[in-house]
C-alpha cells in the first residue's frame, strides 16, 4: 500500500539525516520499501501521516508495556513540566525512583540511573573490569547490548577466538578484548574461559535473547552461566534493557530464579521517555565516582520527567494481575499463529516469553543467533507488507522482538490472528 506523503517526507529526512532515519532498523532496509511516518499513538494503535491506523506491536521497541499515551503518564508528566523539566541536581523522585528498582529487581543493591541503555551497558563493562582488574568480556552471538565499540563485534572463525569489528570505526586492538561465545551452549562459554584464564573480567547476556528475535534460554543454561562464572572468579552482567519489568516484575533474573552480579535496564523503565540504569551487589556499585574511582556522569541522569514517567509506570505494573493478563495475551496470540501457520502449511515457529514475541519464518526452532540466520528473509518481507496491509504493525526486520502492550484486548489479538491466517494463506499460494 502506497504512502505519498510518507514517501515525501521520507525523501526530506535523507538530505539532512543519515538514510532518513535516527536508528537503522527503521529504514525498513530488511524488508524493502520506505517506511511510514507516524503521527500519533493511542492504546494499542499507532496513526500514520496518512492518517491509516494500525495494531501497534513494535510499541516504540519495547518500553510502551502500557501502550501510547496512557492517561496516568500523561498526567504526571504535565504536572512535572509545571516544576520545571531538568535540575542537573538531586530530585526526591529519583530517590523513589531508585528505591523501586532495588525493591523489585533481585540482585539490585544500588542503582545509577542513566539516559540509555547503551550507557548504561558502557559503564558496566567498565565497572566490571575494575571490580575485576581483568580485560577481557564474553559476550554471546546475537546478543545486542547498544552500540558500545567493545561489543560491536561478530565472531571470528569460531568460539573463543579474537573477535573482528561488527562497525567500521572499531579499532581492531577494542574488539580482540571481547569473546563471542554461542547462546544456551555453556561448552562455548567454558572454552573461552578456558584459552584465556584469568583475563575475562566479565560474562554478559541477554537472558531472553531479543535482538535476534526472540531466543528464550534452555533448560539450566542461566545457572549453568552463573556457576561458571563463579568457579573462574569473573562477574555475570545481565543486559535486562528488554526485559526488566517486561517479563516480569523481577526480570528475567526473578522468572528464571538467577541472579548477576550486575544488572543494565531500560526501556519500561521510562514509561517512554529516555530513561535507563545500572546497578547490582553494593560491593561493586562502590566503586563508582564520587564514591569510588571509576567514572560515570550525564547531564540528563535521572532527569525528572524520565523519573516521573518510570516511577508512575511501575507503580501501574506493580498492580496485582498485571502480569497475568500480559501472559493471558501472549498465550493468545501464540496459539492463534502456531494454529495459522499448520492451517496454511507454511514452516515456521512462534517464539515468546511473555509479551514479547517473534514469528520466524522457514525454520523449525531457533535456539541460537546461527539458527535465527537461517529464516526466510524473502518470505519475511512479503509477511511484514501482508500484515502491513492488513493493518498489523510490526517490527520491519525478522530479527526484532515484537511486544505485546496492557492496552492490546482480545479484539486486537483476534484481528491480529484473522489477518495472520489470511497473509499466511497467501504465502503459501506463492
Amino acid at each position: 500500500m502506497a504512502s505519498p506523503l510518507s514517501h515525501q517526507l521520507f525523501s526530506r529526512a535523507q538530505r539532512t539525516i543519515p538514510g532518513g532515519v535516527n536508528s537503522p532498523v527503521r529504514a525498513w532496509r530488511a524488508v524493502g520499501g520506505e517506511p511510514r511516518f507516524i503521527q500519533r499513538g493511542k492504546g494499542c494503535f499507532v496513526w500514520d501521516v496518512e492518517g491509516r491506523h494500525y495494531i501497534d506491536y513494535v510499541g516504540s521497541w519495547g518500553p510502551l508495556i502500557l501502550g501510547h499515551a496512557p492517561p496516568e503518564v500523561l498526567r504526571v508528566l504535565h504536572d512535572t513540566m509545571r516544576d520545571g523539566t531538568t535540575f542537573g541536581a538531586p530530585t526526591v523522585r529519583e530517590v523513589e525512583f531508585a528505591e523501586k528498582l532495588c525493591s523489585a529487581m533481585p540482585s539490585l543493591e544500588m542503582v545509577r540511573l542513566t539516559s540509555s541503555g547503551t550507557e548504561a551497558t558502557m559503564a558496566l563493562l567498565r565497572l566490571a573490569r575494575a571490580f575485576t582488574g581483568r580485560s577481557r568480556i564474553v559476550k554471546f552471538d546475537g546478543c545486542y547490548h547498544g552500540h558500545v565499540d567493545t561489543l560491536l563485534v561478530a565472531a571470528g572463525s569460531g568460539a573463543a577466538t579474537l573477535s573482528v569489528p561488527d562497525s567500521a570505526g572499531v579499532p581492531p586492538a577494542v574488539a580482540e578484548a571481547t569473546l563471542v561465545a554461542t547462546f544456551n551452549d555453556i561448552a562455548s562459554v567454558e572454552l573461552c574461559f578456558q584459552r584465556f584464564p584469568g583475563e575475562i573480567a566479565a560474562v554478559i547476556v541477554e537472558p531472553v535473547v531479543g535482538n535476534m528475535g526472540v531466543i528464550p534460554p534452555e533448560g539450566n543454561f542461566l545457572q549453568e552461566l552463573r556457576e561458571c562464572c563463579q568457579r573462574y572468579g569473573a562477574l555475570l552482567i545481565f543486559d535486562e534493557v528488554i526485559t526488566g519489568f517486561r517479563i516480569a516484575w523481577g526480570g528475567a533474573q526473578q522468572r528464571y530464579g538467577v541472579l548477576p552480579d550486575l544488572t543494565s535496564i531500560g526501556k519500561v523503565v521510562g514509561g517512554g521517555l529516555p530513561l535507563a540504569a545500572f546497578g547490582g551487589r553494593r560491593e561493586i556499585m562502590e566503586l563508582v565516582a564520587p564514591v569510588g574511582p571509576v567514572y560515570h556522569a550525564g547531564t540528563l541522569s535521572g532527569n525528572p520527567l524520565a523519573v516521573a514517567a518510570g516511577l508512575r509506570t511501575l507503580e501501574v505494573l506493580q498492580q496485582p494481575g498485571t502480569y497475568e493478563r500480559l501472559e493471558e495475551l501472549g498465550q493468545r496470540l501464540e496459539v492463534g499463529l502456531r494454529e495459522a501457520l499448520v492451517a496454511a502449511g507454511v514452516q515456521g515457529c512462534v517464539q515468546r516469553v511473555g509479551s514479547m514475541w517473534t514469528l520466524f519464518l522457514g525454520v523449525a526452532q531457533v535456539r541460537s543467533a546461527a539458527d535465527a540466520r537461517r529464516v526466510d528473509h524473502d518470505l519475511f518481507r512479503r509477511w511484514f507488507h501482508g500484515m502491513l496491509d492488513e493493518g498489523i504493525y510490526l517490527p520491519p526486520s525478522p530479527f526484532e522482538a515484537a511486544f505485546i502492550s496492557l492496552a492490546h484486548t482480545e479484539a486486537e489479538i483476534d484481528v491480529t490472528v484473522r489477518a495472520a491466517a489470511r497473509v499466511l494463506r497467501q504465502l503459501a499460494g506463492g
